[in-house]
């Protein structure tokens, strides 16, 4: 298995920057890429952060958003509203919500990494997700090989 990497673009600039990942392109500066995972295992995050933060069952599916790359995905609205709540959400007595995420996501089956490498990662992607601008027409884009 490759790697997927997560970064906040225009449509434009995420079709421009998956043609350079399918050329073998390096890390994009402030990009979040995680070694051995799917885009599968992008939309799981997104099923456990909506548990978290009260909002199960919404859109977390991630879609094509342009036939020029199958390997391109658009993280769609709710679930980056919900992967940016991460950060600031607040429960009475229920700890970290932001660490509880990423100690489930690291016990999926068949994850590469465990909670402590994954709090880093779900924080990145919380972080990412939160700068995503609608008046700039940017959006969260998840590139798997």
């Amino acid at each position: 298995m490759g790697f997927t990497e997560l970064f906040v673009s225009t449509h434009e600039e995420a079709l421009k920057r998956a043609g350079a990942l399918q050329g073998g392109g390096p890390a994009a500066p402030g990009a979040v890429r995680i070694p051995d995972i799917s885009d599968f295992e992008v939309e799981r995050l997104g099923d456990l952060a909506g548990v978290a933060v009260h909002a199960p069952g919404a859109d977390y599916e991630l879609a094509m958003v342009d036939v020029a790359s199958d390997s391109l995905l658009g993280v769609p609205a709710a679930m980056v509203r919900t992967l940016a709540e991460l950060l600031s959400y607040e429960t009475e007595g229920e700890g970290d919500v932001l660490e509880d995420v990423a100690a489930n996501w690291a016990a999926e089956e068949d994850m590469p990494f465990g909670p402590d490498e994954a709090r880093g990662y779900v924080r990145r992607i919380a972080e990412l997700a939160a700068g995503v601008d609608p008046a700039t027409r940017s959006g969260l884009y998840v590139w798997t090989s």
